[in-house]
């Protein structure tokens, strides 16, 4: 049975059809990567299935249930959960009290932010250990809005991570950043999803890093499913190369690089 499966999903605005009778089957412990030109439906897909936006029609099932009309809450706590291209961060608390306020959330607990200090050693304790595993422990006492963007990235995507969720999408987590960050940050995602055995399933432009760390690539294009398949299987796919590269051919993507 698939973790996530869409069954002719579809969000339209008005005569633009963002999302377009989407089939997709999500499997457990796969990392895949969304892709496709500007305007394709890729973060509309996730709205949709996260519940940020409503599904016009179909339905979309999470481990065999139904959740086609489940809250952003109710998804959450099934297990879903996402970090947002623009980074969605408590800019005047610190890395630290950014996490333990994701896991006060999750445990349904309710704190003042001034009193963050006062936590109890379990959340201290699970706070330190998420900031350690994406390489954040030094900016602890940070405030968010004082860390690079690299870290900061890093950190929006530490906050879904403490959600504890099976399936994690990531919506463009290396925009904005450096060449040399998008490894930093893409090696660091990767290990932690992996070693969690957390589905991951990235929006991402940069075709080096989809190669790299995808087990499968879907593509979209005006808002349904393009194309899908290894890396290997896309990277010869004359029509994707067309679609996202305006060229086609062998090598298309190693020229374009």
């Amino acid at each position: 049975m698939a973790l996530l499966q869409t069954i002719d999903l579809k969000r339209y605005f008005g005569e633009t059809r963002a999302v377009d009778n989407v089939n997709l089957s999500i499997e457990e412990r796969e990392f895949v990567s969304l892709v496709g030109p500007n305007g394709a439906g890729k973060t509309s897909f996730i709205n949709v299935v996260t519940a940020h936006l409503r599904a016009e029609s179909g339905k979309i099932l999470f481990r065999g249930k139904d959740i086609t009309q489940a809250s952003v809450t109710q998804r959450v706590k099934a297990g879903i959960a996402r970090s947002f291209q623009l980074v969605n961060l408590f800019d005047d608390l610190t890395a630290f009290d950014n996490v333990a306020l994701a896991i006060f959330s999750r445990e349904g607990k309710t704190a003042r932010l001034g009193a963050l200090a006062h936590l109890d050693n379990a959340v201290t304790s699970e706070a330190d250990s998420v900031l350690g595993q994406f390489g954040l422990a030094a900016k602890r006492d940070d405030r968010a809005r004082d860390l690079a963007q690299g870290e900061r990235k890093l950190l929006d995507v530490a906050l879904a991570y403490a959600l504890k969720p099976k399936l994690l999408f990531l919506d463009e987590p290396t925009s904005g950043v450096s060449t040399r960050d998008k490894g930093q940050i893409m090696d660091t995602v990767a290990s932690v999803v992996r070693a969690e055995s957390i589905t991951a399933v990235i929006v991402e432009h940069d075709m080096d890093v989809v190669f790299k760390y995808s087990d499968r690539i879907v593509v979209m294009a005006q808002g349904a499913i393009l194309a899908q398949g290894t890396p290997d299987e896309i990277r010869k796919n004359d029509q994707v190369a067309m679609v996202l590269l305006g060229s086609s051919g062998p090598d298309a993507f190693t020229r374009k690089g």
